[in-house]
């Protein structure tokens, strides 16, 4: 099966720059900390992905509802309005003794909302 094009997909925009547009400095320090964690973790740099996402490194991702095949990222987080949603590609549903532990956060179905960083271990 032939890859989808999607519209959120890597592109060369500038990951500081997007950041620096944050009016709140403790998202924009939230947003570098996690930066930080993320290229640890992945060993990858931080791109954009689209116009709101920084993700980290490249896959291929079916979904299991259509089998349609799109690149995307393989971890990768947004920060949004309400929340900074965090983007694993493995789910959540097999970490829940972790995010027991780890503070007030909500789940989605591919996302791990938090408000700030300081709410969570």
């Amino acid at each position: 099966m032939a890859k989808a094009v999607i519209k959120t997909a890597e592109n060369a925009a500038s990951v500081d720059a997007f950041i620096a547009t944050q009016k709140d400095e403790e998202v924009r320090a939230d947003c570098r900390t996690i930066i930080k964690l993320m290229t640890a973790a992945t060993g990858d740099k931080p791109k954009m992905w689209g116009a709101v996402m920084v993700g980290f490194g490249n896959q291929v991702y079916t979904s299991p509802a259509t089998g349609r095949q799109v690149d995307w990222m393989v971890c990768g987080f947004s920060p949004r309005k309400a929340n900074l949603s965090i983007y694993l590609m493995d789910g959540y549903g097999k970490r829940g003794a972790l995010l027991g532990k780890l503070g007030k956060h909500s789940t989605g179905k591919g996302c791990l909302y938090i408000k700030r960083l300081a709410d969570v271990d």
